[in-house]
């Protein structure tokens, strides 16, 4: 089967697409999986350049010791192990792997597969596991609710795009920090006001927030804190930091510093949920939750997608075909959804507040 295999660590250049071996039967929980499109994201760029230098603990100290690449994937279930009972032959289904997504054939854990949206179609559906969980689970933690005032720092991101679609649906009044390029975009999510970073200084304003979810780490703790109500809270996702430690050092200071001040500080750890997948399905099919793909690159040219990412021009998402489909195709496709998605907020359903769903449940309506 054809893959994007990687090798070493550096830029796009070290990634190819080769001829590797099928995957072995699934083993107990298991599925067998043929992927028919997949999402690229940032965390798929620091694995890439093994950045910051300490990940390389967990995925290998000189190369990766998955070589396959890639978390995001749909497609459809061709095998399944013992003690699979939540899915079938012939399934369609959104996943997030641990690694080997990018490949013809993926292998993985059946906790963490659910059947796709049924309004979406592959290339869409793949570029939602890992950006919308993350997106989840920080507006949870924050508790945003209908009214709170959010702010979300990288709003044009993957994540970023995300949260204010989903901050929106709960009822909050977003307000999204991004490009003046890229102000339409953010207010398509959901956004009511955006402020350009490139000219404005979202900690100097007046305004102050229920909730600040921060996604790019340009600005300090203490200057975040100060556009923070009294009692709001802080969520820190990722960011930059040194080329050692990454964003770690800033996420600790911020543990440290929560439990003396009113404010909660609150560093996101986004983990694999298959009950939060089911979520974003539910939120999907109800159209409030509304992926948009900026660029959809074929299996062969895996590598362009990574450097697009990475160049930061990007609207949403990135998506990688790795069968059937063509350009025509994902240009109807991406039209029809960016449609929907430029649809006033107001016109979309609601959703329950963030944390309403008690812990391991899952949504009746949505159960694979």
């Amino acid at each position: 089967m054809r893959a994007v295999v990687q090798n070493a660590y550096g830029g796009p250049e070290i990634l190819a697409v080769a001829e590797v071996p099928e995957p072995a039967p699934p083993g107990k929980g298991e599925v067998a999986i043929a992927v028919g499109a997949a999402g690229v994201h940032a965390g798929d760029v620091w694995i890439m350049r093994g950045e910051p230098l300490v990940i390389r603990a967990a995925f290998g100290r000189k190369r990766p010791r998955r070589p396959i690449v890639g978390r995001d994937i749909v497609g459809t279930v061709t095998a399944v192990g013992e003690g699979v009972t939540t899915l079938a032959l012939g399934d369609r289904v959104f996943a997030e792997s641990n690694q080997g997504g990018f490949a013809e054939t993926a292998l993985m854990d059946a906790a963490y597969v659910r059947r796709a949206p049924e309004n979406l179609d592959d290339v869409h559906a793949a570029v939602i596991p890992v950006s919308g969980t993350t997106a989840l689970q920080g507006l949870r933690l924050a508790g945003v609710g209908s009214g709170d005032r959010v702010l979300v720092i990288g709003a044009s991101g993957g994540v970023g795009t995300y949260a204010v679609q989903l901050a929106a649906a709960l009822g909050a009044e977003v307000t999204g920090v991004a490009s003046a390029a890229k102000a339409d975009h953010v207010r398509a999510a959901g956004a009511t006001c955006v402020i350009d970073y490139r000219t404005e200084d979202v900690t100097a304003g007046d305004a102050v927030y229920d909730v600040v979810f921060d996604l790019v780490a340009d600005h300090s703790i203490g200057a975040l804190c100060r556009i923070l109500a009294p009692r709001g809270t802080l969520v820190l996702s990722s960011g930059t930091g040194s080329r050692l430690l990454g964003p770690i050092p800033r996420l600790a200071a911020a543990a440290i510093r929560s439990p003396f001040t009113r404010q909660r500080l609150k560093p996101l750890a986004a983990r694999r949920n298959g009950d939060d997948l089911d979520e974003l399905r539910a939120h999907a099919e109800a159209g409030r939750l509304r992926p948009v793909v900026d660029e959809v690159f074929p299996l062969d040219r895996a590598p362009e997608a990574f450097a697009r990412l990475a160049s930061g021009t990007v609207r949403g998402k990135v998506a990688i075909r790795v069968r059937g489909g063509d350009e025509a195709t994902d240009a109807a496709a991406r039209a029809a959804v960016d449609r929907a998605a430029a649809e006033p907020a107001a016109d979309r359903g609601r959703a329950e507040p963030a944390g309403a769903r008690p812990a391991g449940a899952q949504p009746s309506s949505t159960a694979p």
